[in-house]
C-alpha cells in the first residue's frame, strides 16, 4: 500500500489542474474527441482487465464463504466446519447430545436431505477457491513475480477481458462504464493510504478547494467530463422530461475522484477501528520488583478478512450470539468474530450525507456541482466530530501506518496499553511521533536486509540456478500430477539403453579381425589395436 505524505496535498491539487487543462485545450485544438477516446481507452483498457477481474474474483470468493462459511450456529451450538475430515463439529454452546454433521451447508440449510454423491459434490466445491494455480515469470534484471489463480480468478480475468473487449470495440452502455470504474476505484483503495489523519485531512482540504474552482469558475471540469467517453466516472439515467418523454437519456456523473478520495479516509478509518480493538484488549501486568518496567500482554492477533460470512451465521441482526452461553463458553476460546466500525460507520454515514446533498442542490439548481464541496466536510467533520465526542483526538491525531521498527512498536504498545480498569488514560494514549531521521547504521542495516530478502525472493522465484537463468516461466498445478507415460527420467532412460544394448551385444555374434595395419604376431594373444568387424 502506498502511503501519502504532506507533500502530496501540495501536488496532487496542481497535477490535476494540470492534467484537466492540457485535456480540455486538446479537445479545443482537435475538436472532435473521437480520437483522444479510443487513445485513452486502449489505455484504460490495460489496467481495465486486471480491476475487473480483481473485483469479480472478490465478489465470489465472498458470495462462495457466504455459502461455505468456517463457523455456524445450529441448536444452541457452535460449529466449526472442518473441510480435511469432512465434517462440522460442535465445539461450544449447547453442545451435550450434540454430534458432528456430515453436511457441508451452514445454519438451517445442514437439516437438508443430501445423497452422499450431493455431500461430497458439495464438499469438493467448498474447497475449490483454495485449488490454486501457481505461476512464476522471471526475466533476469527485469521482473520476478509469482501468481496465485483459482477458478474464481479465471472466471474473474474471462469477465475482465470479456468486458473490456464490448466495451471498446462493440458498445459504451452506462453499467459497463460503472463496472469499470468500481473496478478501478476498488484497486485503488487497496493501494493508497494517507497515513495519517491529519495528511488525510490535509490533502481532502486541498482537492476541496481545487473542485470548487474548476467546476464553478472554470468550464474545464464539466467539457472534459462531458466530451470523454471513458470510464473515469459512474453514470446513473435519468428519468425523461414529463412534456418530452421520447427525449434522448442524460445521466447524472459523479468522477472517480469523488469516489476515491473520500474511500481512503474512510478506509484509514476502518482500520483505525482494527488498531483500537486490539489496542483495548491489551493488559498492563504491575512489576513485580521495584524499579522494573510494567509488563504489557498484548492478544493474539487474527485476521479478521473474510469473517463476516462467519458473523452472519453465528449472531442475530442485533449482534446476539446464536449460541447458548457464548460470553461464558466461546469468548476466550473463539476467534473474534468481528469488530466495532465506530469510526468507519461515521465516515461512511457522512459521506451519504455529503452525496444526498450534492444530488439535492442539483436537482433544485440544475447545475453541476462540486461533489468535494459537500463529501468532505461531510466525511472529515464525521470522523473528528466523533472522536472529539469520544475524547480520542489526541489518539487519532497520532495514529500513524508508516512502517515503524519492531522495537519502537513494542514501545509504543507498552505505554498505550490500558490501565487496571481497561480504559485509556490521557498519559496512554500519546503516542509518541515517530522519528523520522534515523542514522546512517541503520539506514545501510535495513537496506543491506532489504536487498537480501529481494535476492532470495528473486531466487525463490527463478529456479535453483537464477544466477544463470535469463527467462522462465513455470505452472504449478494445485494438485500432485501424476506421472505422464511419454516423459521418464534421465536415468531410466540411461538404464534402458545399457539394457538393450547388453541384450543386443549377447544376442548377436561377431566376427573380429585384427587391424591390418598392426600384423599379428602371436597366435595366442591379440595385439592391441583397431579391430574391424567382418561382415
Amino acid at each position: 500500500m502506498e502511503g501519502l505524505s504532506p507533500t502530496d496535498a501540495i501536488l496532487m491539487p496542481l497535477f490535476a489542474g494540470g492534467a484537466l487543462a492540457s485535456l480540455y485545450f486538446l479537445l479545443k485544438w482537435m475538436k472532435d474527441p473521437a480520437l483522444l477516446n479510443k487513445i485513452l481507452n486502449a489505455y484504460f483498457a490495460i489496467f481495465g482487465v486486471f480491476s475487473v477481474s480483481r473485483l469479480v474474483t472478490d465478489m465470489l470468493d465472498i458470495g462462495h464463504s457466504l455459502i461455505f462459511p468456517n463457523r455456524y450456529a445450529l441448536g444452541g451450538a457452535l460449529y466449526h466446519v472442518n473441510s480435511q475430515q469432512g465434517k462440522a463439529v460442535p465445539v461450544a454452546g449447547s453442545t451435550k447430545d450434540k454430534q458432528p454433521r456430515a453436511s457441508p451447508l451452514p445454519g438451517f440449510l445442514a437439516g437438508i436431505p443430501l445423497s452422499e454423491r450431493t455431500r461430497n459434490w458439495l464438499w469438493a466445491d467448498r474447497a475449490m477457491p483454495g485449488n490454486k494455480w501457481t505461476l512464476k515469470v522471471y526475466m533476469h534484471r527485469i521482473f520476478a513475480g509469482k501468481f496465485k489463480v483459482g477458478p474464481h480468478g479465471i472466471v474473474g480475468g474471462l469477465i475482465g477481458l470479456v468486458t473490456v473487449a464490448y466495451f471498446n470495440l462493440i458498445d459504451k452502455p452506462w453499467y459497463l462504464t460503472n463496472l469499470l470504474g468500481f473496478g478501478f476505484s476498488y484497486g485503488a483503495l487497496q493501494l493508497m493510504s494517507p497515513t495519517t489523519f491529519a495528511t488525510g485531512s490535509l490533502i481532502l482540504s486541498a482537492l476541496f478547494f481545487y473542485d470548487i474552482y474548476f467546476v464553478f469558475f472554470t468550464p474545464m471540469m464539466v467539457t472534459v467530463a462531458k466530451s470523454l467517453d471513458v470510464p473515469i466516472k459512474l453514470m446513473f439515467p435519468r428519468p425523461p422530461p414529463a412534456d418530452d418523454p421520447t427525449a434522448p437519456v442524460s445521466h447524472a456523473m459523479l468522477g472517480l475522484g469523488d469516489v476515491v478520495l473520500p474511500g481512503i479516509m474512510i478506509g484509514l478509518a476502518l482500520r483505525f477501528d482494527l488498531y483500537l480493538f486490539y489496542l483495548r484488549q491489551q493488559k498492563r501486568i504491575p512489576a513485580v520488583k521495584s524499579g522494573e518496567a510494567d509488563t504489557i500482554e498484548k492478544p493474539k492477533y487474527h485476521s479478521l478478512a473474510g469473517r463476516w460470512t462467519d458473523h452472519f451465521w453465528t449472531h442475530s441482526l442485533t449482534g446476539r450470539p446464536l449460541w447458548v452461553g457464548a460470553k461464558a463458553q466461546g469468548s476466550e476460546r473463539e476467534a473474534p468474530f468481528t469488530f466495532p466500525k465506530t469510526y468507519f460507520k461515521a465516515a461512511l454515514v457522512g459521506y451519504v450525507l455529503g452525496l444526498l446533498a450534492t444530488l439535492g442542490v442539483m436537482m433544485v439548481w440544475n447545475h453541476a456541482q462540486p461533489a468535494l464541496l459537500y463529501l468532505v466536510p461531510g466525511v472529515l467533520g464525521s470522523l473528528w466530530l466523533t472522536a472529539l465526542v469520544r475524547g480520542e483526538i489526541s489518539l487519532m491525531w497520532d495514529y500513524t501506518e508508516e512502517i515503524e521498527d519492531e522495537t519502537k512498536d513494542d514501545k509504543v504498545g507498552q505505554e498505550q496499553a490500558p490501565n487496571a480498569d481497561g480504559k485509556l488514560s490521557d498519559d496512554t494514549i500519546k503516542r509518541p511521533k515517530p522519528q523520522r531521521n534515523s542514522s546512517s547504521t541503520t539506514d545501510a542495516s535495513s537496506k543491506s536486509e532489504s536487498e537480501d530478502k529481494q535476492a532470495v525472493d528473486v531466487k525463490r522465484i527463478a529456479g535453483i540456478r537464477s544466477d544463470r537463468q535469463v527467462f522462465s516461466l513455470s505452472i504449478e498445478a494445485p494438485w500432485q500430477l501424476k506421472k505422464p507415460l511419454s516423459v521418464q527420467t534421465e536415468r531410466e532412460t540411461t538404464a534402458k539403453a545399457t539394457a538393450d544394448g547388453e541384450k543386443q551385444d549377447k544376442d548377436e555374434q561377431h566376427n573380429w579381425a585384427p587391424s591390418k595395419a598392426i600384423p599379428s604376431q602371436d597366435k595366442g594373444a591379440e595385439p592391441a589395436g583397431k579391430r574391424v568387424r567382418l561382415k
